[in-house]
């Protein structure tokens, strides 16, 4: 059962990133600037350099060594949060949003309820403590059941732009909820939650493809989506 846990993260991961990539593929080549495509071949080629560092990362011991905390983790954090703002912010990024339909965007949230369930499996399997599941204190399951249906109804004119914009920002929250309960849970000296087992399965690969891309890739889609909606007029 582990290993098909692994399986799923992996798989879901390149399947997302791949469909994402596909996308803006699409808009960067509608644009018809070559800077945009090329540029867009730098992002996605540097995110298969940091899936391999994240991997590296947990596969040597760094990633899980508490010891070593917040510099274990920190990488984790920091780099692909920076990288995400950057990107979304820059000229040729918000030039490949702003020629993606604003719903595909929020469809490809749905990728959030296999999260859900695969870190429900790993609770079942004693591998990530009840409060890091749907179970516990665990909702973003939410964002994900919700994004086909809040998409679907903006096509037909039954959502505005602002509760579009509502719905982004209750969707971090969510994900902010679910990310500082597994923060919490770590073997840190701001350890809250004290039962067991403590969550360390993020920091074994490939389960540490969670923190370090599909994370990531939740709060991309949110700040994405937010940015197309504060430059498209229609």
């Amino acid at each position: 059962m582990l290993t098909l846990i692994q399986i799923g993260f992996i798989s879901l991961s390149i399947i997302y990133f791949a469909m994402l990539f596909k996308v803006m593929r699409k808009a960067a080549n509608a644009s018809l600037d070559l800077k945009n495509s090329k540029f867009l071949t730098g992002i996605f080629a540097s995110i298969i350099l940091w899936a391999i560092f994240v991997s590296i990362w947990s596969i040597s011991g760094i990633m899980r060594d508490f010891s070593l905390f917040p510099i274990n983790f920190a990488p984790i954090i920091i780099v692909p949060f920076i990288a995400t703002l950057a990107f979304t912010f820059s000229r040729a990024g918000t030039e490949i949003l702003s020629r993606i339909p604003i719903s595909t965007l929020i469809q490809l949230n749905a990728f959030r309820i296999f999260v859900e369930i695969l870190l429900w499996a790993l609770y079942e399997e004693n591998q990530a403590p009840i409060q890091m599941t749907f179970e516990g204190r665990n909702f973003d399951i939410l964002s994900g059941l919700s994004a086909p249906i809040v998409a679907y109804l903006f096509t037909k004119g039954k959502i505005s732009k602002t509760g579009l914009v509502i719905w982004n920002v209750i969707c971090l929250g969510l994900l902010i909820n679910i990310v500082t309960v597994a923060i919490l849970s770590t073997p840190t000296p701001f350890r809250v939650f004290m039962n067991e087992p403590v969550n360390t399965i993020v920091t074994i690969f490939p389960v540490s493809w969670l923190p370090g891309l599909l994370v990531p890739l939740a709060y991309g889609l949110h700040f994405f989506s937010l940015r197309q909606l504060a430059i498209k007029k229609n």
